[in-house]
C-alpha cells in the first residue's frame, strides 16, 4: 500500500490517520440533514470550524443516502454541488475536498469546480460511467459496499457471511478499477448500508481483515443506527458510541474516519497514538 494519495498535487500522508469532516448539504440527511441545506453562511461556518479542528477532508454531499431517502434529479444534485463547492474553494483555497456522489457526471463537476477525491456509495454500480471517470480524471477513488439503493438496501440484508461476501465483492470490483489503471483507491466497507446492526458489527469486529486488500481503509461510523438504534437512543446523543467504536478500529490500524465531530475523532486518534 502506497503511503500517501495524490489529491490535486498535495499528497496526503497515511501514516497518520487522516480525518475527513462531513458536510451534508441536504434536506434530510439522518443526522444534519437540512442544517446546512441552501445556506451558504452556515455551511462555510461548518467547514471552517472542521477545518479548524484539524480535518484534512471535507466530504461535501448534496443528496441524503440514508436508508428510504428519496432520489433526487441529477440537475439538481449537479445544480447544488456547483454552488457548494465554488463557495468553499473561493474562502478556502487549500482545503482538501472529496464529493460523495454516485453520479459520473456531478463527480466530474466536482473535480472541475475543485474537488480532489470522488466518494461513491455505490461501488460504481449505480451508474456504468463511473469507473471510466475516475480513470479519466486520475483522482483517488473511495470504493464502498452497498446491496442497492437507499431506498431500497435495507431489504437486502441477505449474506452467507457478511464480511466474506463484503470481501469479496471489493476485491472484484478493485480489479475492474485496476484494469482501468485506477491506483488510488480508499476501502470503505458500507457500515449501515444494506446491512442489520449485527451485520454491522461483524464488519467492525474483523475491519482488519480488510487491510489485506493492500488500500487504505476508511471507516464511516459517526453517530450511526447500530449504534443509536442498539442502545434506544438518539443520533444526537451517540457520539460516545462513536468514539468507542472509533477507538476500536483505529487499534486495528485503519487509516481514514469519516465523521460529523471532527475534535473527538482527532482526540481518539491522539490517545490511541500514545498508546503504541
Amino acid at each position: 500500500m502506497e503511503n500517501s494519495i495524490n489529491c490535486r498535487g498535495h499528497l496526503l500522508s497515511l501514516k497518520e490517520v487522516s480525518v475527513m469532516g462531513i458536510l451534508n448539504v441536504t434536506e434530510d440527511s439522518f443526522f444534519d440533514g437540512g442544517r446546512y441545506y441552501g445556506k451558504e453562511k452556515t455551511y462555510l461556518e461548518r467547514v471552517e470550524n472542521m477545518l479548524s479542528e484539524g480535518a484534512d477532508i471535507i466530504d461535501i454531499g448534496a443528496m441524503s443516502t440514508r436508508p428510504n431517502a428519496i432520489e433526487l434529479s441529477e440537475e439538481e444534485e449537479y445544480n447544488r454541488v456547483k454552488e457548494v463547492i465554488n463557495n468553499i474553494v473561493k474562502h478556502f483555497p487549500n482545503a482538501i475536498l472529496s464529493i460523495d456522489t454516485w453520479r459520473s457526471e456531478v463527480a466530474r463537476l466536482a473535480i472541475d469546480s475543485g474537488a480532489a477525491i470522488i466518494n461513491d456509495i455505490s461501488g460504481g454500480e449505480f451508474d456504468p460511467k463511473m469507473f471510466d471517470t475516475v480513470a479519466q480524471l486520475k483522482v483517488p477513488y473511495i470504493l464502498m459496499h452497498t446491496s442497492g439503493k437507499p431506498e431500497v438496501m435495507q431489504q437486502q440484508t441477505q449474506y452467507n457471511d457478511v464480511v466474506k461476501d463484503v470481501y469479496d465483492y471489493l476485491s472484484e470490483r478493485l480489479k475492474c478499477l485496476y484494469a482501468l489503471n485506477v491506483t488510488d483507491v480508499i476501502i470503505d466497507v458500507g457500515f449501515g448500508f444494506g446491512k442489520t446492526i449485527d451485520q454491522n458489527y461483524e464488519l467492525l469486529r474483523n475491519i482488519a481483515v480488510f487491510k489485506t486488500l493492500d488500500c487504505p481503509l476508511l471507516v464511516a461510523l459517526s453517530r450511526k443506527t447500530m449504534f443509536w438504534k442498539f442502545l434506544e437512543i438518539t443520533p444526537a446523543e451517540a457520539l460516545n458510541a462513536t468514539t468507542i467504536a472509533h477507538t476500536y478500529a483505529l487499534l486495528q490500524g485503519i487509516h481514514l474516519l469519516r465523521v460529523h465531530d471532527v475534535k473527538a475523532a482527532k482526540e481518539a486518534i491522539k490517545i490511541v497514538n500514545k498508546l503504541k
